[in-house]
């Protein structure tokens, strides 16, 4: 991704490599809100209404899941 930004002269001005980062910091915090929020809305329909949302289970795994498999995946690699 930094290697496009380089390419083109007026983004190289304008896009750094902080930018980038703190692309990265907030896509991260984002996906781990979304990850709580659907926790909390599914915790809260099981407990309050007694009604399992299989689909926000499903959306929190797969934000964990994916997270994980990105985590390992690093770990691996690097």
């Amino acid at each position: 991704m930094i290697f496009i930004f380089k390419q083109i002269p007026i983004l190289r001005k304008v896009v750094d490599e902080r930018f980038v980062n703190h692309r990265l910091r907030s896509g991260c915090y984002g996906g781990m809100a979304g990850g709580l929020l659907a926790c909390g809305l599914f915790e809260y329909r099981h407990w309050v209404n007694h009604v399992e949302s299989w689909d926000l289970f499903a959306v929190a795994a797969t934000i964990a899941g994916v997270g994980l498999a990105l985590m390992i995946w690093y770990l691996i690699t690097d």
